[in-house]
This record gives C-alpha cells, sequence and structure tokens, in this order.
C-alpha cells in the first residue's frame, strides 16, 4: 500500500526503458487509502509564551574582556619559552636522512655487525671441536675386520 503513491512515477521509469506499464504494475489492484493530515492539538497558551520570551531574550556575554587578555598573554609566553627551550633545527640539505632514518640505519648496522661476529665464532667453534655424535671413520671400523 505504501507504494501506490510510487507506482506511476515506476510506470513512467519502466517505459522509458522499455518494458511495458503492465509489467511493472502490481498484479493485484489494491485499494487507495486516502492520506488524511494529522491534526494536534494547539499547545497551551503559556508554553507559546514562553517559547517566545526565551528566543527573544538575549543571552549576556560570559567572556570577561580581561580574561581573554591574560589568555591571550600567558599564550605568547608560553609560545616564546617553548620556542627557546625546543629551536627549529636548522635546515637540513634535501639529501641527508633525517634523525630517525640516520637511528635506524646506525642500528641495522650494529645488528650486522653483530651476526657476523656470531657466524665467525660459530664457524670457528665448529672447526675446533668434533661434533659429539659424529666419530671419525678410522675409530668405527676394526683394523683386522672388513666392512
Amino acid at each position: 500500500m505504501r507504494y501506490q503513491r510510487w507506482t506511476p512515477l515506476l510506470q513512467g521509469l519502466v517505459e522509458d526503458v522499455g518494458v511495458p506499464a503492465t509489467a511493472a504494475a502490481d498484479p493485484v489492484p489494491q485499494q487507495a487509502v486516502p492520506v488524511v493530515p494529522v491534526q494536534r492539538p494547539a499547545p497551551p497558551e503559556g508554553y507559546r509564551l514562553a517559547v517566545e520570551a526565551h528566543r527573544a531574550a538575549a543571552r549576556p556575554s560570559r567572556v570577561d574582556r580581561g580574561i581573554t587578555q591574560v589568555v591571550q598573554r600567558q599564550t605568547a609566553a608560553m609560545r616564546k619559552l617553548s620556542r627557546g627551550a625546543f629551536p627549529e633545527p636548522d635546515v637540513v640539505p634535501a639529501d641527508a636522512p633525517a634523525p630517525i632514518e640516520q637511528a635506524r640505519v646506525q642500528r641495522r648496522l650494529q645488528a650486522a655487525a653483530t651476526e657476523a661476529a656470531v657466524l665467525r665464532r660459530a664457524r670457528a667453534e665448529r672447526r675446533t671441536a668434533p661434533a659429539p655424535d659424529v666419530v671419525p671413520l678410522q675409530q668405527q671400523t676394526p683394523a683386522g675386520e672388513v666392512a
């Protein structure tokens, strides 16, 4: 029932596309329900007067000019101190890496050096000490026996 208002619009759209209007219409015609506007009771006179008075009243300013000036002075002083404590860095050449990148590169170099030292040490230990599970070939077969 809610879609009856849209049916003429849909028929026009469907006809534009090339589909006959009978295909878009509902197969079962339904009774049209008349749309009746809802009438609300008028609000009480006192309510309307209160709303009008509220809208007409000018809101007093809550901002004191003296406080505003003090806040502006304090903000300026804090910015000045901040600039002194945290100065802007000098202009860095375009090809120079950022400080964070420098730290990352340094950490990667240190990690690579540590890894290389560990690998050298492990290789040296393997060369000097035989593995405990490996027995040299000469000790496996007695001299008089042939495999």
